[in-house]
């Protein structure tokens, strides 16, 4: 028996009596490492951030023009493009940018931003910049890379006087939903703009399948929302593992393998329910796997599959999926019952999230958060820019921690459970408001990692 799970029929609210693991203690030592990445380095301006991360990973190439001719000189091409995505990404404007100090005139940047800013080459340059901390990061220090990632939605205000504006209930005002896909070492991999009745599970999926980065994503940490059954047997067809945070455990229900088991599970017997009904998943096996085959390559989105589902509950094929997330609905809540390494696991990758979305809020400063165009094209633009400016930091302070670390005395210090709390999007150096200065011949001294070379196979005997 577990100390910390009671199943019984007498409890008032439910079979499963569960308690949470307690919560771990917050080392000191991550805390006095970024208090002295601040002292060598001082007070950073954002702008400088993403300057950093332009010049060391090349991402804004990524932003092509939408005609032929190209008329900008390269440096100037670079300058502009720091400064339109600095002005999207904060939500100050160009207007405001362009009152800053450097060489370029609104009139320039407006015209730049036309020509070069999409939102394909956007995502486009968020995944060059994650591809290159995936190369920077060492081992030393981060450990080996991971194949999770967690996902979650937040909320953005927005004009009501925009068609694509929604009133939550959840959050309680009018708006849009950005959801993100942040993995362990908070590097966002994907992020995509909602509106608000969209469906979260196909949002975590879509993000799973596109995010295009070198990154093997086989497992994704979500909230409550992720724990319905659809979602489970999507992703078990889909092939890795959904892993959520389960709140209400105690009406939590088990399904029994097959009606001959009945009397086999004594223990679970007051959680158990109904057996799978395997037939339905082998009669339409084939159609089950035709549908996750046209999400994995892309030729159907989730949402309009689910959305199809749902409008015709009873449909055999989507009766089949529901049997399959059951049955994986129940191995994992059994897994998640006894494994308390999964459970802490699963909440400090949400953790990941929250500190993500905690960021929005310093760097996405311009007109109070709230977005105010009009367009839906121009609200993805500044989401993505958003994202842009997040990776950069995450990027660069990645850079400052490793070579703080490259110092011996640093690096003996730190305890394993020091590097588990380490958190690259720390806030602590970093000046997000004032005038923009753009300087490009100023740079902040930082060794250039080199990308680590994968060790040779041993040959076969």
């Amino acid at each position: 028996m577990l100390p910390w799970v009671t199943i019984s029929g007498k409890h008032r609210n439910g079979a499963i009596k569960f308690t949470d693991p307690e919560p771990q203690k917050e080392p000191k030592n991550p805390r006095k490492l970024k208090k002295a990445i601040r002292k060598k380095w001082g007070t950073v301006a954002l702008i400088d951030i993403l300057k950093e991360a332009a010049l060391r990973t090349g991402m804004l190439k990524a932003l092509a023009p939408v005609g032929t001719r190209e008329a900008i000189d390269e440096a100037k091409l670079l300058e502009r493009l720091l400064l339109i995505a600095y002005a999207y990404g904060t939500n100050s404007g160009i207007g405001s940018v362009a009152a800053g100090e450097h060489r370029h005139s609104e009139e320039e940047l407006r015209y730049t931003a036309r020509r070069y800013l999409t939102a394909v080459g956007l995502e486009a340059a968020g995944v060059e910049i994650a591809n290159a901390t995936f190369a920077a990061r060492s081992e030393a220090v981060w450990g080996q890379g991971t194949t999770t990632v967690a996902s979650d939605s937040t909320h953005f205000k927005a004009w009501d006087r925009n068609i694509f504006t929604e009133w939550h209930s959840r959050y309680g005002g009018r708006g849009v939903l950005v959801y993100w896909h942040i993995e362990k070492g908070s590097m966002a991999i994907h992020s995509q703009l909602l509106h608000c009745t969209a469906s979260e599970v196909a949002a975590a999926i879509e993000g799973m399948m596109r995010h295009a980065t070198t990154m093997q994503a086989e497992g994704n940490y979500v909230d409550s929302h992720g724990q319905s059954e659809i979602g489970f047997g999507l992703t078990r067809l889909l092939g890795y593992d959904l892993l959520p945070r389960i709140k209400q455990t105690n009406k939590v229900k088990l399904y029994r393998p097959g009606r001959e088991d009945e009397d086999s599970y004594e223990r679970l017997a007051d959680a158990m329910t109904r057996p799978i009904c395997w037939d339905v998943i082998e009669n339409n096996y084939d159609q089950l796997i035709k549908y996750a085959t046209a999400i994995r390559v892309g030729t159907a989105a989730t949402e309009a599959i689910l959305r199809r589902f749902t409008r015709t509950a009873s449909h055999p094929v989507y009766q089949a999926m529901l049997e399959v997330g059951k049955a994986q609905k129940t191995i994992f809540v059994a897994r998640y019952l006894r494994d308390r390494d999964l459970q802490r696991e699963i909440q400090e990758g949400l953790n990941v999230v929250e500190g993500w979305n905690g960021a929005n809020d310093i760097i996405f400063f311009g007109k109070s958060g709230e977005l105010s165009s009009n367009g839906r094209d121009q609200q993805e633009l500044s989401v993505l820019a958003l994202h842009l400016l997040q990776t950069a930091l995450v990027f660069v302070n990645t850079l400052m921690i490793q070579e703080m670390l490259a110092d011996p005395e640093w690096a003996s210090l730190l305890t394993e459970e020091d590097k588990r709390a380490l958190t690259p999007p720390f806030r602590m150096h970093l000046q997000p408001y004032g005038e923009v200065r753009l300087n490009m011949g100023s740079r902040r001294q930082l060794a250039q990692p080199v990308p680590q070379e994968p060790e040779p196979e041993p040959a076969a005997a």
